[in-house]
């Protein structure tokens, strides 16, 4: 597999993780604004998935799925933390943690590739990145 299918596939997963993690706590949301920020961001996750699997076609290869394993273990870490609390804080916590996680994973990826990589991969994941430390800095308000 390519370098530039491997990256396409990770940028794809890491906004298909947040998309499977704000599925899980969205409808515990309290607060309206607060659940509209998740949908939004959601949408943005949604965005770049979207490109993501447009970029891919052109290589000839379809995006790779996050695995169902991955899936059923972020359902049950969040199923877990709100037997003890499901306010909008602990959402906010989490989304910012695997939010976190995924700034950091795109940066060592994007530092790893970045030299004779597609520029349109690079700028998916430049994207990609923006959209997470937004999200970071638009979910502290509700910790």
């Amino acid at each position: 597999m390519s370098e530039e299918v491997e990256f396409l596939n990770y940028i794809y997963k890491n906004a298909e993780m947040g998309i499977i993690g704000i599925d899980e706590v969205i409808d515990k949301a309290s607060n309206e604004k607060f659940a509209k920020l998740l949908k939004n961001q959601r949408d943005d996750y949604d965005s770049i998935c979207i490109e993501a699997e447009n970029v891919l076609k052109k290589y000839g290869k379809q995006n790779e799925k996050v695995s169902q394993m991955a899936k059923m273990s972020t359902k049950m870490m969040s199923e877990m933390k709100f037997l003890k609390d499901d306010s909008d804080q602990t959402i906010a916590k989490m989304m910012m943690e695997g939010t976190n996680k995924g700034v950091i994973e795109i940066t060592e990826k994007i530092n790893a590739y970045n030299k004779d990589m597609d520029p349109e991969i690079i700028m998916i994941a430049n994207k990609l990145k923006d959209i997470l430390e937004q999200n970071i800095d638009d979910l502290k308000k509700y910790l």
